[in-house]
């Protein structure tokens, strides 16, 4: 990063194509907002606050980026030039150089920008634009050289011949600019195109007029600069950075069995040889730890997963799970529970704001809601925490070592002491004190005879 270096970012694209009242640059790629993306990169090389040029729909814009950058208004959207020139007020008491990027290209790596920046810089030029090679340049600007292979100018795709068409190099629509060669040349821009906008392109052929030293820096993966504006082209941006993530993970020691088909946004660490099954989505600022098993169709979102964990189709939220615990299949974790370690969460089992402790097993079909569990507890299959009267939701505490038998009610408010043992089929309204049995179930009786008596009067009515 350089303090002399500054950042405008171009946001105020309205990304109609898109077909969505949502601004263009907050629809995410794996989870985060496009700009955010960019905004990585513009942190990448400057320590100074971007200035991001806002327009459409930019409270909402300005809503989720707060006080991570600065904002200039562009009211009137006339071109990629006038943008940039709402913008020189904050670097016109400035030196050094200042990057200009597009609002939507998610793609774009820290470290291409850097090396951009040092092209620029090394070979004392006044202007610098970023191009790429692709198969198809269609609806891109072209990047137009001279015999001997010098910048000679850049030529929007509408206003191209049929010839410059041809050309496979494209315009990045990403600078890097001296401050007082850019701030010479904005006032001198024409809108005699086929847009009549402003375009940016012409600072470019304005300072080489002038005789000062423009370059083009090309990079070999031309991904980087792919820009987003429509559902299909989000969709290749996620799935481009979807393997970028999964081939960092991958190198650092995770075996994903089928990267294709696993999610894991950009935020989510993991430990050394966990492994992945196919069908897992990772989400958030998800921590999952060292020799763990991702069995398939897992969702994991803003959680803590301990060590040696093994998870098999269920869905985590807003969690911590401890050590060496076995999960699912189907379990549900609601927000603001905490697992313990070596803790067995079976299948369809349902935790909702709730602590279990170290060693307790909730092997089926049971709910957890708004409970403390101790250590060592059994609860049974088909359980219930009664946690809600219609009106208002209490919490149930269970101490250690207690048994909770098949299909039990726990009516909240209530406690169960460490060591209790609650008999099967029991409706539990009142605390239960430690080393006691529980029974709170209707007397059984058996009715001799009362099956063949029912068949006979049965017949008789047929009759």
């Amino acid at each position: 990063m350089s303090d002399d270096v500054y950042v405008i970012i171009m946001a105020a694209g309205e990304g109609t194509r898109m077909k969505s009242r949502l601004p263009k640059v907050l629809h995410r790629v794996c989870g985060r907002p496009i700009i955010d993306y960019v905004l990585d990169g513009a942190s990448a090389v400057s320590e100074n606050l971007p200035i991001l040029v806002i327009g459409h729909r930019s409270d909402e814009v300005v809503t989720h980026i707060g006080d991570r950058a600065l904002y200039a208004k562009q009211e009137e959207r006339l071109g990629t030039g006038h943008a940039v020139k709402m913008a020189a007020p904050y670097i016109e008491d400035k030196e050094g150089y200042v990057v200009v990027l597009a609002g939507d290209t998610p793609l774009i790596r820290g470290e291409t920008l850097k090396s951009m920046i040092e092209y620029a810089m090394n070979g004392d030029y006044s202007a610098v634009a970023l191009s790429a090679k692709v198969d198809d340049a269609t609806g891109y600007g072209r990047i137009i050289r001279t015999v001997d292979g010098d910048f000679d100018r850049i030529v929007e795709d509408k206003d191209a011949t049929l010839s410059e068409k041809e050309i496979d190099e494209i315009n990045a629509s990403m600078y890097c600019f001296s401050i007082e060669s850019l701030l010479s040349s904005l006032d001198s821009l024409s809108c005699d195109n086929a847009q009549e906008e402003y375009y940016l392109t012409e600072v470019l052929s304005i300072l080489k007029d002038r005789g000062e030293n423009v370059g083009v820096y090309c990079i070999d993966d031309h991904t980087e600069i792919l820009g987003v504006n429509t559902r299909r082209q989000l969709s290749d941006a996620d799935s481009i950075m979807r393997d970028r993530i999964n081939e960092f993970h991958m190198a650092n020691g995770i075996t994903i069995i089928d990267p294709k088909t696993t999610y894991i946004s950009p935020s989510v660490s993991i430990g050394q040889d966990t492994v992945i099954y196919p069908g897992n989505v990772l989400e958030g600022n998800t921590k999952v730890g060292r020799d763990c098993i991702l069995r398939p169709n897992n969702r994991i979102h803003n959680s803590t997963v301990g060590e040696g964990v093994v998870i098999e189709s269920s869905v985590i939220l807003e969690s911590s799970i401890g050590d060496y615990t076995n999960m699912g299949p189907f379990a549900y974790i609601r927000p603001g529970s905490t697992i313990g370690s070596n803790v067995k969460i079976g299948d369809f089992v349902e935790v909702k704001n709730s602590q279990i402790g170290d060693g307790t097993k909730v092997s089926h079909l049971s709910y957890i809601g708004d409970a403390t569990i101790g250590h060592n507890v059994n609860v049974g299959g088909g359980v219930i925490f009664v946690n809600y009267d219609g009106y208002k939701k209490y919490r149930t505490n269970v101490g250690d070592n207690a048994f909770i038998g098949c299909n039990v009610n726990l009516v909240a408010p209530v406690t169960v002491d460490d060591n209790a043992f609650i008999a099967a089929g029991s409706t539990i309204t009142e605390d239960i004190p430690e080393d006691a049995l529980a029974i709170a179930r209707s007397q059984q009786v058996n009715k001799k005879g009362w099956v063949s008596k029912r068949k006979k009067e049965k017949a008789q009515k047929r009759d």
